[in-house]
């Protein structure tokens, strides 16, 4: 266990000091220096590719939204859910094991603020529960050797559709790249409501 937490403290130094050129993407840029914002609204398809329901608003009465995730902007999925079919506590856990939250402003091979972790909530008990769920998980892999999580949390801000062959990519494309991988640390929430 000491020489396993010993190589991925060495690795995480080579993949932080070392990076060159690629330094200033993992610097999220000021208001001065980020790049204006959308003027007109991406059109994507109003289905989802992977469910059928609707991706873009108006959304069904009861469904509620989360947004896990050189412009400053993060690639997120937005989640749009039925709270009595599935609890945010649920989207919690599987948020957390599915990338590795202490890497800061990057995701596998994918370099950069894009790539950061991060959470849009859309309630104060959402904010509260992410918040809350980030505390005990990095109890956790503070235990297995892991650094601090750096998942940004906060209120949802505007939010930006890719373009459509971005949508539901690894459904379109089943060989796809993506860089997330958990880090095999169990989370400890989401059993309960």
């Amino acid at each position: 266990m000491v020489a396993l937490t010993r190589v991925r403290l060495v690795w995480r130094h080579l993949i932080n000091s070392r990076m060159g050129d690629m330094s200033s993407k993992i610097q999220m840029p000021t208001p001065e220096t980020a790049l204006p914002g959308r003027k007109n609204v991406m059109k994507v398809s109003a289905k989802h590719d992977v469910n059928g329901n609707r991706t873009v608003p108006p959304f069904p009465e009861g469904m509620q939204m989360v947004m896990f995730g050189k412009t400053g902007h993060a690639e997120v999925v937005r989640v749009v859910y039925h709270p009595e079919n599935i609890n945010f506590g649920n989207l919690l856990k599987v948020f957390w094991e599915s990338h590795d939250p202490t890497q800061g402003m990057r995701q596998g091979n994918d370099v950069g603020t894009t790539y950061r972790s991060s959470i849009y909530t859309y309630t104060p008990e959402q904010l509260q529960q992410a918040l809350a769920s980030r505390d005990e998980y990095q109890k956790v892999l503070k235990e297995e050797g892991f650094g601090d999580i750096t998942t940004e949390i906060t209120e949802a801000k505007e939010f930006y559709y890719a373009e459509d062959y971005h949508q539901q990519y690894l459904s379109k494309n089943p060989d796809g790249y993506c860089g997330l991988g958990g880090t095999g640390v169990s989370c400890p929430i989401g059993a309960r409501s």
